[in-house]
């Protein structure tokens, strides 16, 4: 039985509210930057960045506005993911 590719698969939706940690890993990802590269551009330390990604401390504004920086998007981006989701996926 053939199908028509077409009709094969429906609309893609959003299950999951991000992170801010994630956000932070998409953009990283997206900019095709190590933790290392993302440290050169912020000042954030790597190992910082490992622990924002993953969750292990918080943003705060200061560092948030660094990030924002280095990625050249508004620090709401980062600091509220799960209010500017529209604005992540523009930034990609």
């Amino acid at each position: 039985m053939k199908k028509n590719k077409r009709n094969q698969f429906g609309s893609a939706k959003s299950h999951a509210i991000l992170k801010t940690g994630e956000v932070i890993r998409i953009l990283r990802e997206l900019k095709e930057w190590t933790q290392e590269d993302l440290a050169k551009h912020s000042g954030i330390t790597a190992t910082n960045i490992s622990a924002l990604e993953s969750s292990k401390i918080e943003i705060g504004k200061k560092r948030a506005e660094q990030l924002a920086e280095a990625f050249k998007v508004h620090p709401a981006i980062i600091m509220f993911p799960e209010y500017e989701a529209e604005e992540i996926l523009k930034a990609a």
